[in-house]
Order: structure tokens, then C-alpha cells, then sequence
């Protein structure tokens, strides 16, 4: 695929922000992570960035609790709902490329889907109202010790037909069977493997050299894979529904996100119009405080910025990438153990985007941890 012009989104960094601020920044956020660590369980790496720059990256625990492996900022972990944009940029890419449109029906590329009336862009905004597979799987697939694929839960569809919970585009409701979906036609539409589409178009443009989707052989990958867990530190072992793609299935670095949240400013992937149409909101009620686009979740912070965002949990695994366009900062955070840590982070949204206070002032505020 030939490289696009990069045409770069430029951010204007202001004279309070000086080598020695960013280096106070980064001291207060090891600062906050290490307690995070040592008090609340908190076993992952983390990422901040600000004006474009990296402020700070850590890396707490291990990748296993029964071998002792330390984490790295290398260390790849399942990226769970955060893999949701990814597919989405799929899609949008097929899209600027004449291979599908957003008003397209489903059985245009899965001729026995059979639901009527639902577009892609209705699943890229979750306003399909289709029950969810995770659950009606777990009731139609017989052997739990099989994976099933994406390819299995269409079939199970067809054949089943699951009852739906809304009809379409009348309910926002959040949706992995959507996903699932768009990872299915953005392989019908591309006539290749999801997870090459992914590596051919993405991963490897990007230089991504740690990112792979989900498979069997996930277990021999190169570099460090960290292993789920429970919150009680006990080994999560992959379960059948981990081979289904699109809603989840991916793994990455913080390292190798932020070379995808760099991508974005650019036009290396698409074009800036197509990409600000998954920064759009979507739901139809005039009074929320989180909107969605494609793939990505959109809500106001205490200082006014508007950010996009996304998490995920699956199977031992959580995961959170934040993005602020206004000042180009972003927050990433993966763990795998889901122990509740990360609910400390909208106190971390606030400190770095506090609620009537200057960013100068920010720059030296208190430690959050002396907060929590």
C-alpha cells in the first residue's frame, strides 16, 4: 500500500511548557503509578504523552505472577475493547478505498445474515440492536473446548437466529456482535484474512512491531506476551470465544499505541475528513455526557476539552487509551490484572485536565496521590 502524505495536525506548544515541566509532569505521574502499584494493585504499564511528547512510561509488576517475569513498556497485553477502533479505522479505510460504504446493508457481504435493515454504520455506532454473541454462544456452541470464530457466530446466527433487543437504529446499545460483524465484512470487502488486513494496512505502516490479532498460535509470538489474570492473581487460560475478532482479539504496547496515536494526526492511514467522522457523536438524545463515534467513546473533561476515548476488559485483561486533540495528550494504560486500580483513573483525567485551574499552574500542582 502506498504511504499517504503524512500533512501532519501541528499543535502549538505553549511557553509554560518547558523541558524542566515536562520532567516535573513525569515525576508526578511515576509518582501516582508507584502508589498506584504499592497501594492499590495496580500491575500494568502506562504511557502519558503531552504536546506530542512522552512525559512518562512505567512499567509495574509482572507478566506472570507464577514465573516472576517483570513488565516492560514492550510487554504486549490484550487490547479488549480497545481493539474496537482499530476495526473501525479497518472499515473507514475499505471505505475511502470504493470497497464498501457506511449505508450498506449487512447481507451485501454476509448474503445469510439474517436480520433485516442494518448498515454498517450502524454497527460502527452501535444502533443495531443485536443480542450479544458472548451470551447466546455460550448457549448454541456445544463444545467449549472448540474456538469458534467469526465465521462460526454467523453461523450460529443464521441458523439460530437469537432474538434481537431492539430494532435497528432505535437505541443506542452497546454491541461486541456489531464489531464482530464489521471485522467479518471488512474481510469479505478486502477478499483477505482480517488479521492480514490488519497487519498489511496497519500494524506494519505504523511500524507496530509488537501488535498481532488473537490466534492459536498467539502463545509463540515474539517479544513478551503478559498473561491475564483474575483480580486475586490467578491465571487466566484463553477460552473458545477468544478466537472471534473485531470486538477484541488484538494485543499491543503502550510503545507501539502511541505510535498509533501519533498516526492519527497524520494522514497515513486516511484522510483527515474520513477520520473526523469517528470523533463525531452519533446518539440521537441532546442531553448525554458521552457520546460515541467510530470506535471511539467522546466526552467533555473538567477543563472543557472535549476527548475520545476507549476502555476494555476481557479475560484478565483491562486496558484504557485516552486521547485530548486540543493539546495532542494522551493517557494509555494496560493491565493484566483487573482488580479495580484503574477506576482511580478519572482522578488522573482531572489532575491532567483540572477544572478551572491554568495547565501552567497544573504543571506543579499537588500529586494525586496525595489525594487518594
Amino acid at each position: 500500500m502506498p504511504e499517504k502524505e503524512d500533512s501532519r495536525q501541528r499543535v502549538s506548544v505553549p511557553p509554560y511548557f518547558t523541558p524542566d515541566s515536562a520532567r516535573q509532569l513525569g515525576s508526578h505521574l511515576d509518582s501516582i503509578f508507584t502508589f498506584l502499584h504499592k497501594r492499590k494493585g495496580f500491575n500494568g504499564t502506562v504511557l502519558v504523552t503531552k504536546y506530542d511528547q512522552v512525559v512518562y512510561k512505567g512499567a509495574f509488576g509482572y507478566t506472570d505472577f507464577r514465573s516472576k517475569d517483570t513488565l516492560s513498556t514492550e510487554t504486549a497485553f490484550q487490547l479488549a475493547s480497545v481493539s474496537k477502533q482499530f476495526t473501525a479505522m479497518a472499515i473507514m479505510m475499505l471505505k475511502e478505498q470504493g470497497k464498501l460504504r457506511y449505508e450498506d446493508s449487512v447481507q451485501q457481504y454476509i448474503p445469510d445474515f439474517p436480520y433485516e435493515g442494518i448498515t454498517i454504520r450502524q454497527l460502527l455506532t452501535h444502533r443495531s440492536g443485536l443480542s450479544n454473541y458472548t451470551y447466546f454462544s455460550d448457549e448454541l456452541w456445544s463444545d467449549r473446548n472448540k474456538p469458534i470464530t467469526n465465521d462460526d457466530v454467523l453461523n450460529l446466527m443464521a441458523a439460530h437466529r437469537p432474538a434481537v433487543y431492539y430494532q435497528p437504529d432505535t437505541h443506542f446499545d452497546y454491541s461486541n456482535t456489531g464489531y464482530m460483524l464489521l471485522a467479518s465484512i471488512a474481510e469479505k470487502a478486502s477478499g483477505m484474512p482480517f488479521a492480514l488486513f490488519m497487519y498489511k494496512h496497519i500494524f506494519e505502516p505504523l511500524e507496530m512491531k509488537h501488535t498481532f490479532m488473537f490466534s492459536k498460535d498467539v502463545i509463540t509470538q515474539t517479544g513478551s506476551i503478559a498473561t491475564g489474570h483474575t483480580g486475586g492473581r490467578r491465571k487466566r487460560s484463553p477460552d473458545y470465544l477468544d478466537t472471534v475478532l473485531g470486538d477484541k482479539g488484538m494485543y499491543s504496547t503502550v510503545e507501539d499505541l502511541y505510535k498509533w496515536d501519533q498516526a492519527l494526526y497524520t494522514e497515513k492511514l486516511v484522510k483527515r475528513e474520513t477520520l473526523e467522522e469517528a470523533f463525531t457523536g452519533s446518539r440521537q438524545k441532546k442531553r448525554i455526557e458521552e457520546d460515541y463515534g467510530f470506535g471511539w467513546r467522546i466526552r467533555p473533561v473538567a477543563s472543557g476539552d472535549t476527548v475520545v476515548y476507549h476502555a476494555g476488559l476481557w479475560h484478565g485483561y483491562t486496558s484504557y487509551l485516552l486521547r485530548n486533540p486540543k493539546d495532542h495528550s494522551a493517557i494509555i494504560v494496560l493491565s493484566n490484572v483487573p482488580n479495580g486500580s484503574l477506576r482511580y483513573l478519572k482522578d488522573l483525567r482531572e489532575f491532567l485536565y483540572p477544572l478551572q485551574a491554568s495547565e501552567a499552574k497544573s504543571e506543579g500542582g499537588k500529586p494525586l496521590n496525595a489525594r487518594l
